[in-house]
């Protein structure tokens, strides 16, 4: 057997042992009494685009059963998580709430989120200009009322 042969077989064996070492799925509630208020029109717009990585509930794909394919998206999932987590939004401080919206609309406005990565594959999370301005108007909307005095004394 050839060298080449014996690699091939080696980098096989790994490709099938790692099939069984799958990382930890997100799957906790789709809402919790600390996600984020919206109507249902931005709700909409942020569970089709946004919630996947940024929510405790991801939809996953079938080619997350592959592996390494599933640690790398669990890797996204995971950070996006740690930047923004919708379904943690109201446990945030007020400082921190306000910086995350005017986060969203930035990274939005910047065509960062949704990632391209994940809209190559996933079409329909593509924002459309109306859509962004509905998140716009609504970040805007949020902040202010966010300020109000009323709302700090709650």
């Amino acid at each position: 057997m050839t060298k080449k042969k014996k690699f091939l077989y080696v980098v096989l064996a790994i490709l099938i042992l790692i099939q069984f070492i799958r990382p930890e799925r997100n799957l906790g509630k789709a809402e919790t009494e600390n996600t984020i208020f919206v109507n249902a029109e931005v709700g909409t717009i942020l569970q089709t685009s946004c919630f996947d990585c940024h929510s405790n509930y991801t939809n996953y794909p079938w080619y997350t059963n592959i592996q390494p394919i599933g640690w790398w998206l669990n890797h996204h999932v995971d950070e996006g998580k740690e930047e923004l987590n919708f379904s943690e939004f109201e446990s945030y401080s007020l400082k921190r709430k306000l910086h995350k919206l005017e986060e969203i609309k930035e990274m939005v406005e910047e065509g960062e989120m949704p990632l391209s990565s994940y809209t190559l594959i996933h079409g329909d999370t593509k924002l459309s200009p109306e859509q962004k301005e509905i998140l716009y108007t609504w970040v805007t909307e949020t902040r202010l009322y966010l300020s109000d005095s009323t709302y700090l004394k709650k």
